[in-house]
C-alpha cells in the first residue's frame, strides 16, 4: 500500500510540475494594450527566460505613439503562470491639435501638431493561463514627456495577448 501511495504521489508531482512549466513558457505574444493614454496592438518577445522586449503602437485621438520596453520577468507569489515584471524604455510619436486629458492631471491643449518624445518605465504582473495560449497583464507605466514638457505622469495599463 505504501508503494502505491508513493507511486501515486510521484506521478501527481510530475504531472503538476509539467503543467507548471508549460504554463510559464512562451516565446512570443501578440495582443492589445489598453492604457491611460493610448490603446493599440503590442508584441512581446522573450530573449531568454527572464528578459523580454515589448513594442506597442499606441493609438490616441489625433495621434500615434510608438513605445519600446526592455522588461525583466520573475515568478510572483509562488503561483504557477504568474510573473512580476519591471523595465524601462522610450516612446516617440505625435499628436495633432485638440484637448488631451492627462491621467490624474490638468487637461493639455494643443493648437497644432506636437512631437512626443520621452522615457518610459513599466511595473506589473502578467498571468499566463495554463490551458490556453492567453496571457493577461496589469501594469503601471510611469513616463517623462520631454518634447512637450517636461512633465511626469503615471498611467495604468491592461494587456491581453495570444502566446506562442
Amino acid at each position: 500500500m505504501k508503494k502505491i501511495l508513493l507511486y501515486a504521489f510521484a506521478i501527481c508531482t510530475f504531472v503538476l510540475m509539467a503543467g507548471r512549466l508549460q504554463a510559464q513558457d512562451y516565446k512570443t505574444a501578440v495582443g492589445l494594450k489598453f492604457g491611460g493614454y493610448e490603446n493599440g496592438p503590442s508584441i512581446k518577445y522573450f530573449m531568454n527566460e527572464g528578459t523580454a522586449l515589448e513594442g506597442i503602437i499606441g493609438l490616441r485621438s489625433h495621434g500615434v505613439v510608438f513605445s519600446g520596453l526592455y522588461e525583466l520577468h520573475q515568478p510572483a507569489f509562488n503561483t504557477s503562470g504568474l510573473k512580476f515584471y519591471y523595465g524601462f524604455g522610450a516612446h516617440l510619436g505625435s499628436v495633432g491639435s485638440g484637448v488631451y486629458k492627462r491621467f490624474g492631471g490638468d487637461d493639455k491643449i494643443y493648437n497644432d501638431s506636437h512631437l512626443l518624445l520621452g522615457a518610459d518605465a513599466v511595473l506589473g504582473l502578467e498571468y499566463k493561463i495554463a490551458e490556453a495560449p492567453i496571457a493577461i497583464s496589469l501594469d503601471l507605466n510611469p513616463r517623462v514627456e520631454l518634447a512637450t514638457g517636461p512633465f511626469f505622469d503615471v498611467a495604468p495599463g491592461l494587456g491581453i495577448k495570444y502566446t506562442f
